[in-house]
Parts: C-alpha cells; structure tokens; sequence
C-alpha cells in the first residue's frame, strides 16, 4: 500500500475515533482547565491555517506548492494543526477519563502520528531544507517533542 493510502487512512480513522469520542460525550472539556486548554488549541489551530494561507487541507496529506512554512506557529512546531487537534481531544480526555475514551484517544493519537509521519517524507522530498528545519523544531509539543 502507498504512503498516500496509507495516510489517507490514518486520517479518516483518526477522523471516526474523534467522532466516536464526541458521540461518547467525552470530548469537550468540563473545568476551567480544560476548556482553557481546548480554546488555546482552537486558537492555535486558527493561527495555523492563517498562517498557512489560501492552501486547503489535504486529505491525501499532498503538501502544495508555495514553499516550506516555517512561520508563525510553523517555527515552534512542525505539525500545529494536528498539535491543536492532540491537544483538544486530550484535554477532553482529561475531563472524562475512562478506560475506553482513553483507548479511543490513543489510537487517535497513533493515526495522527502516522498522518505526521506521511507528511513528513513528502515534505522531505519536495523541500531539501525541510530536514534542517525538522531538526530545530518540536512535532507536537514545543522544545519536547
């Protein structure tokens, strides 16, 4: 199977386990917290796709033309959109904990692993700087991981 399929995939798995969650009530925060934590992802969510520009999502996770984005959220973190979907959907998990949710979540975060990981060898291969800058900038969590 293709890089491509296989991204497409772990997106739309990622997308059910999200929808599972929220059919499951237990995605959205409960506490100052937590619902703290889910605006600040919404917002850093906003400010990466501005950030971003006019390019659309892509669902077969086929980075575009324009060049390498290495501004904004972009110079913190490789990945902020899914970084702000990673941390909204723990947050919620945070506020209902359970064995199953928590499950649900991790196969979530998996997927999008596998999402990042996909991107990130089509964007290697489109952008030779992209390697540098993966080296200077966190996936997910900034100066962590």
């Amino acid at each position: 199977m293709s890089l491509k399929r296989i991204s497409i995939f772990a997106f739309l798995g990622a997308a059910v386990c999200l929808v599972w969650l929220a059919f499951q009530k237990v995605l959205l925060g409960a506490g100052p917290v937590t619902i703290g934590i889910q605006v600040l992802a919404i917002l850093l969510m906003i400010w990466a796709r501005v950030t971003f520009g006019r390019r659309s999502f892509h669902a077969a996770a086929n980075p575009t033309s324009g060049g390498l984005v290495t501004r904004g959220p972009y110079r913190w973190l490789r990945h902020p959109i899914y970084s702000a979907v990673l941390y909204f959907v723990w947050a919620g998990i945070a506020a209902h904990p359970s064995g199953s949710s928590m499950l649900v979540a991790l196969l979530a975060s998996a997927l999008l692993g596998v999402r990042m990981y996909g991107e990130e060898r089509l964007l290697r291969d489109m952008y030779p700087e992209y390697a540098e800058y993966a080296r200077h900038t966190a996936r997910v969590l900034p100066y962590i991981f």
